[in-house]
């Protein structure tokens, strides 16, 4: 039984990877039916505020629903929000037994909803695949348990740790196909954030360039303590088609500040802390807007800023096989740093791809 219930789980995950970064702040959720040995109805949740997975996986079903089993990768809502409550839909449907991966943490779900699955009488399992499922939800674990976005770093490096030249000329550390797999992850982030610097440096788009594929452009947040946006930037002429937050002090220069929100950014001032904007203040007030999950591709102050206040969930790492030199050359992570090894961050590698030449190294916090 558990080879079978291990399969059909698997199947459930994948069904609910297909919608990354499309269901925020929602999770990403996958169903399937079985009966007779056969899937007979399967789906996953596409986009918040449209049917669950599970009414997909009801609806393909249909009346043969009835006596089935339902794989889900999380545990079914009961309660209403932007849709019904799905266990009513499975109870109704007449499905005997219903396979959980895991637990949902929303305080509003949080082992309700297999609780009322077992009340009325429906076999209920918990904790197939448990932790897979977890790791394909973590953006979502970490904003409802925490109410914080899930925020990762995005770097690449040459062998000898440098980002740029010592020009400033950092076009292209790493080869096509690394860098096609970051357009990859903007596909799948709610926001993208780069301090005042990386602008200034590099005048980016920060959007995603994908041709294969339906892509969307992730919110483009801007750490700028003294609004020093130029407004003939590509971000500024194209935030009508882009949303653009900036984070700037709060007394920034108000005419700047009008002049950039009526080209279409943002601008949120918030009392500076030693002269820079108060990151956690920044994300928490991201949190609220429901952006759950924040990709940083700056330089190296804003990395050393948000890994030394602990902001810092996964690191993608790209390491190119070059040697550039320079000691004015930057490096990924700049700060003060810390005076002894024993007081350095630690992160444990999860995982090693590599791209063409390229080495990526993911790693979260350890």
């Amino acid at each position: 039984m558990n080879e079978i219930d291990h399969k059909y789980m698997q199947r459930a995950l994948e069904l609910a990877s297909q919608a990354r970064g499309r269901t925020s702040p929602n999770p990403l959720v996958g169903a399937v039916i079985v009966k007779d040995g056969r899937i007979i109805g399967e789906g996953y949740h596409q986009k918040a505020g449209t049917p669950h997975a599970e009414i997909h996986a009801l609806k393909a079903a249909g009346h043969e629903a009835w006596g089935a089993s339902l794989y889900v990768s999380l545990e079914p809502c009961c309660h209403h929000g932007r849709t019904p409550p799905c266990t009513e839909a499975i109870i109704k449907a007449g499905i005997k037994r219903v396979v959980i991966a895991v637990l949902d943490p929303n305080p509003k779900v949080a082992g309700k909803g297999a609780e009322i699955l077992l009340e009325a009488g429906i076999e209920t399992r918990v904790g197939v695949l448990e932790e897979a499922a977890v790791q394909l939800n973590e953006v979502f674990f970490k904003y409802i348990e925490s109410g914080m976005p899930f925020v990762s770093i995005k770097t690449a490096m040459t062998l000898d740790g440098k980002i740029a030249a010592s020009s400033g000329d950092s076009k292209w550390v790493t080869g096509a196909d690394a860098r096609k797999y970051v357009h990859h992850l903007r596909n799948t982030y709610d926001a993208i954030l780069v301090g005042i610097g990386t602008v200034l440096a590099d005048n980016p788009h920060l959007n995603t360039r994908l041709d294969e594929e339906i892509s969307r452009d992730p919110v483009r947040i801007v750490i700028d303590s003294n609004l020093d946006l130029p407004l003939d930037s590509i971000i500024a002429r194209s935030s009508r088609h882009q949303p653009t937050i900036i984070f700037c002090g709060i007394n920034s220069d108000e005419k700047r500040a009008q002049h950039l929100n009526a080209l279409g950014i943002e601008i949120i001032k918030l009392e500076l802390e030693e002269d820079k904007v108060p990151l956690s203040e920044a994300m928490s007030i991201l949190a609220d807007r429901e952006i759950t999950s924040v990709l940083i591709e700056g330089g190296a102050e804003i990395n050393a800023s948000f890994i030394q206040q602990g902001l810092v969930n996964k690191l993608y790492w790209f390491i190119a096989p070059k040697i550039i030199g320079g000691r004015a050359a930057p490096s990924p992570v700049g700060g003060d740093g810390y005076e002894f090894m024993s007081e350095a961050v630690q992160f444990n590698i999860t995982e090693v791809q590599s791209f063409e030449k390229d080495i990526l190294f993911i790693a979260i916090p350890g």
